[in-house]
């Protein structure tokens, strides 16, 4: 049986998306039951970049849908949908069998946002597919009584626990180092963030935080400078996965203080590298996140966060058992391994239908 994955280039983009292909790219459990292409339907850029990659990418695989069988179609909220439910039409059309998989982080803000005839298409675009992933529990719920859906089930992301395992180190050497990995802006946090650090120097004035990701990484480095905080925020911008374990090594804890989250590969990322968390109450982290495994404070609240810094900074007790919790954690319910079990029991799933 051959699958093609459809979504963002795993070589040429960034995010969540593109790092959960490219694990099914390198596969073992899926690759040997399965004939695995990947095809990139987009690519980071600039608009003119984005756009026109998107309307070969979408004629390119006219060109060779109708060799699969069955089609794993990763998509976001926003254009993603739109675009993604032109393939969807087509891979129906030819009879052909399709799992949607979705993580816009925004995807039911995006949802409600929309017109009345927007809002009907996207309902059309997820009960068409013969399966629906979402990335919890929580968010299957939500897409159920939402849209409908009969056809959603649930799927965490996974990590590559070997490759994290070399990331891991001794906290209390890194108790006032912390690290967030996403992109600069307001809904991963980052201005909040901005402003606890300034809060929390006063009660420990050697705290320093490393921002790694792309965004607003320019609006982010003048307000650090005009609080006066360049002792304290390292602005480091998009770094490359070299450059993200080198971060990880001198970190004791991880940070993603966001409004809109789904399942941050991020956080999933820091449990695996034994990081204390520091995040908020969205998406599907709540159901990650415990008491024994990090800190989660209301999105917003830049007082609760100060305070999460404090703790994490002199509790060594706390962030060592966090630490230690949150590596055993994501070996025993979110490794790349168990991830890709259940999605091939999803793929044998809707063959079999």
């Amino acid at each position: 049986m051959k699958v093609l994955v459809v979504g963002p280039s795993d070589m040429k983009s960034r995010g969540g998306m593109a790092t959960v292909i490219r694990g099914i790219r390198n596969s073992k459990i899926l690759n040997q039951k399965y004939s695995i292409d990947i095809f990139s339907s987009y690519i980071d850029g600039n608009i003119a970049v984005r756009f026109l990659y998107s309307v070969y990418g979408y004629f390119k695989f006219l060109s060779i849908y109708k060799h699969y069988d069955l089609f794993h179609i990763h998509t976001a909220s926003y254009g993603s949908t739109f675009r993604k439910r032109m393939y969807l039409k087509k891979i129906k059309k030819a009879g052909k069998k399709a799992i949607l998989h979705i993580h816009g982080a925004k995807y039911l803000v995006f949802y409600e946002g929309l017109d009345d005839k927007k809002k009907k298409n996207v309902l059309e675009f997820l009960n068409a597919a013969d399966m629906v992933i979402a990335l919890s529990d929580d968010w299957k719920e939500k897409f159920e009584q939402t849209f409908g859906l009969k056809n959603c089930v649930s799927l965490p992301n996974g990590i590559d626990t070997d490759e994290f395992a070399n990331a891991v180190c001794d906290v209390t050497e890194h108790r006032n180092e912390f690290l967030l990995l996403g992109r600069l802006g307001e809904r991963k946090g980052v201005y909040d963030l901005v402003n606890a650090v300034e809060i929390a120097i006063n009660r420990n004035s050697a705290i320093k935080v490393y921002l790694a990701g792309d965004g607003e990484i320019e609006k982010v480095k003048t307000l650090v400078k005009r609080k006066r905080l360049e002792h304290n925020i390292d602005v480091i911008g998009w770094v490359d996965d070299q450059g993200k374990m080198e971060l990880l090594k001198k970190s004791a804890t991880l940070v993603l203080p966001s409004y809109h989250e789904g399942l941050p590969m991020s956080v999933l990322e820091g449990m695996a590298s034994g990081k204390a968390i520091i995040s908020t109450t969205v998406g599907a982290i709540p159901e990650v996140i415990k008491e024994q495994n990090g800190i989660l404070v209301q999105p917003g609240d830049v007082h609760g966060l100060a305070d999460a810094f404090i703790r994490c900074s002199s509790d060594m007790e706390m962030v060592t058992d966090m630490s230690r919790n949150n590596i055993n954690k994501i070996d025993c319910e979110f490794s790349m391994k168990i991830m890709h079990e259940r999605l091939l029991a999803y793929y044998e799933d809707v063959i079999a239908r």
